[in-house]
């Protein structure tokens, strides 16, 4: 199966991308094809994380520039302001960041949840129920309870468009 990247010429495009970051103050920094990613953990095309910036190429998957994005959002802002690449945090943080993008795919026409699952999968996500879309619908109770917990969604499920204080 093949992952959803960044295109110029399908969804979801660029602009929204970009609108979707900038309501958590996260600005994206596209690279030119034949460039090394900054930020990037795990290299190739996966996205790039340093300070609040997100930076991704055309071919880098858009669950990767998600997943990547929503580490910023979770993590406090001490952390935020020395991160560097690698976003480093404990299990709770790292489920919250995989809930949360879930979330966030809806947020970006053409894209959505079915898709960012179904990439998660690819990708190679681990989950105890065996996919991303089982844990998210039958697992993840204490993901959602985190990312409440921090106000970075409300009681709905939906996304508040905040940075993780403390």
């Amino acid at each position: 199966m093949q992952t959803h990247v960044l295109t110029l010429d399908g969804l979801p495009c660029i602009d929204d991308v970009t609108k979707l970051l900038g309501h958590y103050q996260l600005t994206l920094h596209t690279i030119e094809a034949d460039q090394i990613i900054p930020g990037s953990f795990w290299g190739e095309s996966e996205a790039g994380i340093i300070v609040q910036a997100v930076y991704a190429r055309f071919d880098t998957p858009v669950h990767s520039l998600l997943h990547e994005s929503c580490h910023i959002i979770c993590m406090d802002a001490e952390r935020r302001q020395k991160l560097h690449t690698d976003a480093e945090g404990d299990f709770a943080e790292e489920d919250a960041v995989c809930y949360l993008q879930i979330l966030l795919a809806e947020q970006l026409p053409g894209f959505g949840k079915a898709r960012a699952l179904a990439d998660m999968d690819s990708w190679g996500y681990t989950f105890r129920l065996g996919s991303a879309q089982r844990w998210f619908e039958e697992d993840a109770e204490d993901a959602r309870q985190w990312l409440v917990s921090h106000h970075l969604i409300d009681q709905y499920n939906c996304p508040t468009y905040r940075l993780r204080a403390t």
